[in-house]
């Protein structure tokens, strides 16, 4: 029996995870594409939109009992997983006075917890061939003030996906973190935290489709990083020779909270 080939994309309802989502349905190989979110409307929109291939299901990811469906489900259907896409992601730029603890346990929760947890349940399902895409970012170069959180736990994810390649090697998965920098997503406007001091500059911002798309291109290609832009690439390339230190100075200059 042939098992169905199905890609498995979260964070689905909205900006790069939409896109992606978008890309893998237009994969002839690929039979159904797991759209997973907690917005229900937008999730059908996007099956609406982009047609019968996509499975919608409206959930949180931060519950175990959702992340547990899911690979039940994955194993009592008998599919062979050939992309896992996390894109789940949740964010607060801010002052760390101006975030209560659930929000700083729910984007470690969401951006840690459920990434690891949706490739232990997923790589099960994988055979030679298939590809992790997980969401980093270029904050995930050094440590970002006013955005501590969110840079750390982007920071893990770029290291966990990388380590992850290594070993899945013999497996012949593989894993690629996706480190963008500003895209036109509502994340920057669920962000934002009206304080005294966050993020409030956004150089060089992108439209998430050809982030998404040299993604693809790039996991297909079996590399462990995927980074879009020169100016991404730049200060990939500053990460590597300055100091962190001075990496934060120049941070704050750039957003004016060096005052």
């Amino acid at each position: 029996m042939v098992k169905k080939a199905v890609a498995i994309v979260t964070g689905a309802n909205s900006g790069i995870g939409k896109e992606f989502a978008r890309l893998l349905a237009e994969e002839r190989e690929i039979i159904e594409v797991w759209a997973i979110a907690q917005d229900v409307a937008r999730l059908e929109e996007l099956k609406e939109k982009v047609g019968e291939k996509i499975r919608i299901f409206s959930m949180d990811l931060t519950e175990c009992e959702n992340i547990a469906l899911i690979g039940n489900l994955a194993q009592g259907e008998d599919v062979d997983l050939r992309y896992l896409v996390n894109c789940a992601g949740y964010a607060k730029f801010c002052d760390y006075s101006a975030l209560d603890y659930i929000q700083s346990l729910k984007m470690i929760d969401l951006n840690i917890g459920a990434t690891v947890a949706m490739c232990s349940i997923c790589i099960p399902c994988m055979t030679d061939g298939a590809r992790i895409i997980n969401m980093a970012s270029q904050a995930a170069f050094q440590p970002v003030p006013y955005q501590n959180i969110y840079s750390s736990t982007k920071a893990f994810v770029r290291n966990y996906t990388r380590a992850l390649n290594v070993e899945l090697k013999n497996k012949g998965v593989t894993a690629t973190a996706v480190c963008p920098g500003w895209m036109k997503t509502r994340l920057i406007q669920r962000a934002y935290v009206d304080g005294e001091k966050g993020t409030n500059t956004f150089p060089h911002i992108v439209e998430p489709k050809p982030v998404a798309q040299k993604a693809l291109n790039d996991a297909k290609a079996g590399k462990d990083t995927s980074v879009y832009s020169a100016y991404v690439k730049f200060s990939h390339l500053l990460s590597k020779l300055l100091p962190q230190r001075l990496l934060m100075k120049i941070w704050l200059k750039q957003q004016d909270l060096d005052n």
